[in-house]
């Protein structure tokens, strides 16, 4: 499994408005492409302007498929919200992740 880790900047009085809106388009976008596993939100109660979103894929290349222009497609609509709403966002980060398992050892 791979973890795509994406940290926010956005004004804390819009945060809720900036999760809801993500989840009715990026979320429900990216749901549609083949290996999403799902896609949680983490907030600091002590730092209520920063967001992360961690989306679970599983595997790298099924995520690196989606084409270009649907993430620009999707960014786009996105953005559109956001200016209607008067929000405004940074990505401030974006990191990837691999989940490693180990092997249970029954013999201890």
């Amino acid at each position: 499994m791979v973890i795509e880790w994406l940290k926010f900047i956005v004004d804390s009085k819009s945060r809720e408005q900036f999760i809801q809106k993500d989840e009715a388009i990026w979320t429900a976008s990216l749901s549609t492409y083949p290996g999403f596993l799902g896609k949680e939100v983490w907030i600091e109660p002590n730092a209520p302007d920063k967001v992360i979103f961690t989306i679970r894929w599983q595997t790298r290349k099924q995520w690196k498929s989606i084409p270009m222009k649907d993430l620009l497609m999707i960014e786009q609509e996105f953005s559109a919200a956001m200016s209607k709403m008067n929000i405004n966002y940074k990505m401030t980060e974006s990191k990837e992740f691999q989940i490693r398992k180990f092997p249970s050892n029954s013999n201890q």
